[in-house]
């Protein structure tokens, strides 16, 4: 499956007790891509939401990631990856998961970026790009000229991350980046579905 541009991928929001349905709702909304994201879970509750979400996936036709968790990953048949710069390094987890899947990995700089290619990444999730209080950032926000400075320099998609929402998601478009990746944008709207909607439609005002 491809990253299309726009697209917006729905992380799962780590406080929450039912990331299945926050996901369900996201994709009803039209979320072409979700990635299920949970550092506290223990691995059977993981297990039991990436079943359910890839089936969810399936059924809306969009792209199912699991963050970190390659075993979870080859297990629930995820369509793919999501690395931190921590986690486990590109090479060893492609080859767990074979030539097919998708691997992306998160990174804040071009030379980030750069190194994402050349170790066989599929997209990379840039950020953050705006204040974010989603998860904790000791770094500046990158800003909108770091979309467009990475996005000139590589061919893969890049998938802009933090602080973004219905108001600034079609800048970071117009600044080049493939996607964008939000949690609280929609996990703490009063619909779900709704903002995910309104998220997407800005985003494509921005290619007409």
């Amino acid at each position: 499956m491809q990253i299309e541009r726009p697209t917006l991928c729905y992380i799962t929001a780590t406080n929450s007790s039912c990331p299945v349905e926050q996901s369900e709702k996201a994709l009803e909304g039209g979320a072409r891509m979700i990635q299920l994201r949970n550092k506290t879970a223990p691995g059977s509750a993981l297990y039991d939401w990436a079943v359910d979400i890839q089936k969810l996936c399936r059924v809306y036709d969009a792209i199912f990631i699991v963050n970190d968790r390659v075993d979870i990953a080859l297990t629930a048949n995820a369509d793919g990856v999501h690395l931190g710069q921590r986690d486990l390094p590109v090479a060893p987890a492609r080859k767990l998961l074979g030539k097919n899947k998708i691997l992306g990995m998160s990174i804040s700089s071009l030379a980030e970026a750069e190194e994402a290619v050349r170790a066989g990444c599929n997209y990379v999730g840039l950020g953050h790009i705006y204040p974010t209080s989603s998860k904790q950032k000791t770094g500046k926000p990158l800003g909108t000229s770091c979309i467009t400075e990475v996005s000139r320099h590589i061919s893969i998609p890049v998938i802009a991350i933090g602080g973004i929402t219905a108001s600034n998601a079609g800048e970071v478009i117009r600044a080049g980046a493939t996607g964008i990746a939000v949690i609280s944008a929609v996990a703490e709207a009063p619909d779900p579905r709704k903002a995910t909607s309104e998220l997407i439609q800005n985003m494509q005002s921005c290619l007409q």
